[in-house]
Order: structure tokens, then C-alpha cells, then sequence
């Protein structure tokens, strides 16, 4: 993705509802979850948006895609995730609508140092990969049950 991509609104449920399937129950450090049911646990939140063209012209193919999930995100991730295939879209620096196959990927977890860091080298490693302008990053705390 040389800028950012939106995903619709189905896409994004869809990625959320799915997202929890995968995670076990970690608390969120120094989350604090009295916005939360009793039950539920607090933890954050990333969804990224990873664009399928690449600035040459060419795109990254299923069987890129898929190695960049095995050898990259899953090692970071082992408890899971969800990937949903969308379309995203954004104007240009030309105005011209831009739009492309992109990959969301929704990813619960604690919230803490090495989950962060673990993100920023999923976002740096497609940029270098695939070179890519940027990665969307989307993230928030939210209560989950499982």
C-alpha cells in the first residue's frame, strides 16, 4: 500500500468478530478494565492494512502473501489472528482514486512492549519486502470474552 486503504464496514465486522476466535485471554498491561463486563478482559487491538500493489506495477501474489503470513506474522503472532481479504481505496497524490486487493489483519494482544514492537517489525518488513510506501495501522483497547 504506497499510502493508506479502507476496508468496507462488512469487511471490518467481520475482521473484528473473527479476531477473537484465535487470541487466548491475556490482560492488556496497565489496562485498567472498569469499562469492561464482568467476564470480559481488556487487551488492544491492532488492524493493519497491508495494500496488494506494489509501486512497480506488479502486485504481491498469494504465494508471497502467504509467506509473508508464515515466516513473518505468524511467528510474532502464534495465538492468533485474522486475515480478511478486501479492497481498499484512497486518493493519490494526483487526486486520482487509487484502488487495490488488500489483505486486514487483526491482531489481540497485550498491549505491552514486545507486542508493539512485534507490530512495528510486521509494518516494517512488508514495507521492505513488497516496497511499500506505508502500512494502515489501526489500534485501540477493547474488552474481549472468549
Amino acid at each position: 500500500m504506497r499510502r493508506s486503504c479502507a476496508a468496507t464496514i462488512g469487511t471490518l465486522l467481520c475482521a473484528m468478530a473473527f479476531a477473537m476466535a484465535g487470541c487466548r485471554s491475556v490482560p492488556v498491561a496497565g489496562a485498567a478494565t472498569a469499562g469492561c463486563d464482568p467476564g470480559d478482559v481488556a487487551m488492544t487491538r491492532d488492524i493493519l492494512y497491508f495494500g496488494r500493489h506494489r509501486p512497480d506495477g506488479g502486485t504481491v501474489d498469494d504465494a508471497q502473501w502467504r509467506t509473508f503470513v508464515d515466516d513473518v506474522l505468524t511467528p510474532r503472532f502464534p495465538d492468533g489472528l485474522t486475515i480478511v481479504s478486501g479492497t481498499g481505496q484512497w486518493r493519490g497524490g494526483d487526486g486520482a482514486i487509487e484502488r487495490e486487493p488488500s489483505e486486514v489483519v487483526t491482531i489481540l494482544h497485550t498491549g505491552d512492549a514486545t507486542a508493539r514492537r512485534a507490530i512495528e517489525e510486521v509494518i516494517v518488513e512488508y514495507k521492505r519486502r513488497f516496497a511499500q510506501e506505508s502500512v494502515l495501522r489501526e489500534r485501540g483497547t477493547t474488552c474481549v470474552r472468549f
